[in-house]
C-alpha cells in the first residue's frame, strides 16, 4: 500500500497546557503521534512511503474559503506583532461572537482567531506549514486512487475532520479528508466519505451538508456525552437537496464490538445505496478502549478493514484521531492490513 508522509508535520507540535474540561492537560496531538504510526507500518512491512508534492492554494478552495485560508496562513505572525509574542509562543483564542448577537466581522488577530475557531487549538508558528503538509498526504492519495491505485494511505498529521469550511477546532485545521473527497467528486462521480473516528465528524458534515453527490456516514461516541457535543445526531440527514447524503450513527459510551459492527454494517450498506464510486475512510483509532469513549481493541481494527474492503471500491484512508500509544502503533496498521488481505 502507497503511503503520504510529510515530515513537514513536525512544525506543528505543541507544548503548551491547555485547559480541557476544567483540567489543564499537556497536549495530545503531538508530532510524535505520526512516528508511532511509521513505526508499526514499518513493522507491519508492506507499506510503501512517499513524500506528497506541496498542494496548490486553488485545491483548498475546494473546501476553505479565501478569508480562513489567508488567516491560517498569517494568524502567528501577525499575532507576534500584535502580542509581542517570540516565535516559539502559542497563540490561544479566547473569546468568540455569540451567533445571537449582531457582531461584526474582526480586524485584529486576537478577536479573529475567536471568529474562526470553536475549541482552544493553539497556533504555533509552522502550523500553517504543517496543515498543508497533512492536507498534501490526502489530495496525493486521493490522485493516485484516482489514477487506479485500489487504496492509498495519508499519514495526515494534523488531522482534519473537525475543521469546517471557515473554522478550526478539535486539533483541526484544513480537512484533510474533506480535501481528498472533493478531489475525487468530478461531475458525475459519486461518493463516500465513512468516518470511523470516536468524534463526530463536524467539520465533514458541514462540508458537504448541501452535496447530494457526497455520502458523508459517521460512527462516533454519543454527542450527548462527548465531543464535539453540538452535532452527530441521527436525525441530521442533509441539508437542502440532499436530504439523505448525510448519516449520523452516534453509539453509547463503552460501545464495543458487538455494537460497533452493526452500526458499521449499516454505515456500509448505506455507501452501497448511495452507488459510490469511490471511498474515503477518515481513520480514527481513538476509538479504542483506552479513549474511554468507545471500547474497541485488538482484532477489531482488522475486521474493520476487511468489511470496509467488501464494498471493492477504490478507497483513501485519511488518519484522523488516536493518541494512546499502543492504538496508533497496533490498530492503524491492523485496519490498513485487514482491508488489504480481505
Amino acid at each position: 500500500m502507497i503511503v503520504f508522509h510529510d515530515p513537514a508535520h513536525r512544525r506543528h507540535d505543541p507544548v503548551q497546557q491547555h485547559l480541557f474540561g476544567g483540567q489543564l492537560l499537556p497536549p495530545a496531538e503531538v508530532a510524535a503521534r505520526a512516528d508511532l504510526i511509521l513505526e508499526g507500518l514499518t513493522d507491519a512491512g508492506g507499506f510503501h512511503i512517499r513524500q506528497p508534492a506541496p498542494i496548490e492554494r486553488e485545491v483548498l478552495s475546494a473546501v476553505h474559503t479565501s478569508r480562513y485560508l489567508e488567516f491560517l496562513k498569517t494568524a502567528h505572525a501577525r499575532w507576534r506583532i500584535q502580542t509581542g509574542g517570540g516565535p516559539a509562543d502559542e497563540a490561544i483564542p479566547y473569546i468568540r461572537p455569540l451567533p445571537s448577537t449582531p457582531w461584526k466581522e474582526p480586524q485584529s488577530v486576537l478577536a479573529q482567531m475567536g471568529r474562526f475557531s470553536n475549541d482552544v487549538d493553539p497556533i504555533l508558528m509552522g502550523t500553517w506549514e504543517a496543515a498543508l503538509a497533512a492536507a498534501s498526504c490526502a489530495v496525493a492519495a486521493a490522485d493516485v486512487v484516482a489514477m487506479g491505485e485500489r487504496v492509498a494511505y495519508a499519514l495526515s498529521r494534523p488531522p482534519g475532520h473537525h475543521a469546517g469550511p471557515e473554522t478550526y477546532g478539535g486539533y483541526c485545521f484544513l480537512n484533510n479528508a474533506a480535501l481528498a473527497a472533493a478531489r475525487l467528486a468530478l461531475p458525475g462521480n459519486r461518493g463516500a466519505i465513512l468516518d470511523i473516528d470516536t468524534h463526530h465528524g463536524n467539520g465533514t458534515q458541514t462540508v458537504f451538508w448541501h452535496r447530494p453527490d457526497v455520502l458523508t456516514v459517521s460512527i462516533h461516541g454519543h454527542p450527548d456525552e462527548n465531543y464535539p457535543f453540538f452535532l452527530g445526531y441521527a436525525d441530521e440527514t442533509g441539508g437542502k437537496d440532499a436530504e439523505g447524503s448525510n448519516a449520523n450513527l452516534p453509539l453509547p459510551t463503552g460501545s464495543g464490538w458487538g455494537v460497533y459492527e452493526e452500526a458499521l454494517r449499516q454505515a456500509l450498506e448505506l455507501v452501497e445505496a448511495h452507488r459510490a464510486a469511490w471511498l474515503v475512510v477518515a481513520l480514527g483509532v481513538d476509538t479504542h478502549v483506552a479513549h474511554r469513549v468507545l471500547a474497541l481493541q485488538g482484532e477489531d481494527y482488522s475486521r474493520i478493514g476487511q468489511q470496509v474492503a467488501k464494498l471493492e471500491l477504490p478507497t483513501v484512508f485519511v488518519q484522523e484521531g488516536g493518541y494512546e500509544p499502543e492504538p496508533l502503533a497496533q490498530a492503524v496498521p491492523a485496519v490498513l492490513m485487514g482491508f488489504m488481505n480481505a
